[in-house]
């Protein structure tokens, strides 16, 4: 392969969009402006909410701020993009900027992965052994754990992007996706993509399963502790303390599975956009909603809040 072979001919892509039906342009923009504003609103909130209560500075709280950072951070990645292509029709993104969003979300959300497995460990950490859980969740290993997630996430991603960005763009620049994905890139390419694909799967698969491996050994052996303890009320309460945790975790690696972890036989365009919509910007979405209805620490943090709001005006206007 020759050196002109080895640079990119393609120097933008064409992001083929949702949808090219212009009756549904306006409402898809309105939407996912609502859904990007509460997305911002929520996981800014949960962090400023985390960082103001110093009843909250635990380790859950603090990998949970986190959490919310990186939420925040993959879809904007994503979804500016998308709404601005919505408002304005223009669809295009040159070849850096489809590296840059691509290294950003894989980044993210590889970030994410790591840190809901270091959430479970936390609870199980809190559940198991509940005597010890001072000495074993040390702020010096939550800054361990935290750092570890952001290292794994940015590493695996800067591998994936390295190797699907030496590929030679040639063919076309249509990327039939609303985001530069990886497998629809991986399409347009004109190098031979084996050894890449099995690197990006090999990668990706310890980004995803690593971290699942800890969260379901976490949750097997947080189980087994929940169902020795009586009364029934007390591991009602100890169960209470991971729902939250468990419903995001449920969300977020169903949806994970069902895109990328499915034979390649079973994709189709449209479905691919409709789950990745999902997992870009409701999943972003949802996951301070679940941790504000379904915890009374943080809904009682927000009361505190307001209340101290509202005690602010009130000074200024008496």
């Amino acid at each position: 392969m020759t050196s002109m072979e080895n640079k990119s001919k393609v120097d933008e892509f064409i992001l083929i969009g949702l949808t090219d039906a212009p009756e549904l342009q306006v409402p898809l923009f309105i939407m996912f402006t609502f859904i990007y504003l509460i997305t911002l609103v929520g996981n800014l909130g949960i962090v400023a909410l985390i960082s103001w209560d110093t009843c909250l500075h635990t380790p859950m709280y603090f990998f949970l701020s986190n959490l919310s950072l990186m939420d925040f951070g993959y879809s904007s990645t994503v979804t500016p993009k998308v709404m601005a292509g919505l408002f304005t029709g223009e669809k295009v993104i040159s070849h850096n900027g489809c590296a840059t969003q691509l290294f950003f979300f894989g980044a993210f959300g590889g970030t994410e992965s790591f840190l809901l497995a270091s959430m479970a460990y936390d609870r199980h950490a809190a559940v198991c052994k509940p005597l010890h859980y001072t000495t074993t969740m040390t702020s010096t290993i939550c800054a361990y754990l935290a750092s570890g997630a952001y290292i794994c996430g940015f590493l695996t991603s800067s591998i994936v992007i390295g190797n699907i960005f030496s590929l030679s763009f040639c063919r076309a620049n249509i990327v039939h996706h609303f985001f530069c994905d990886v497998p629809p890139l991986l399409i347009l390419s004109c190098s031979d993509i084996h050894l890449i694909q099995s690197v990006v799967f090999i990668v990706g698969s310890f980004t995803v399963f690593f971290p699942f491996l800890v969260i379901f050994t976490s949750y097997f052996l947080i189980f087994i502790t929940i169902l020795k303890i009586r009364p029934a009320e007390s591991r009602q309460k100890a169960f209470s303390t991971c729902a939250s945790h468990l419903t995001v975790v449920s969300i977020f690696y169903g949806t994970i599975f069902f895109m990328y972890f499915k034979p390649s036989s079973s994709h189709s365009m449209d479905t691919d956009k409709i789950i990745s919509v999902f997992y870009t910007m409701v999943i972003p979405m949802l996951n301070p909603l679940v941790y504000s209805l379904r915890n009374n620490e943080v809904k009682n943090a927000f009361r505190k809040a307001v209340r101290g709001q509202r005690l602010q005006v009130d000074h200024l206007f008496s």
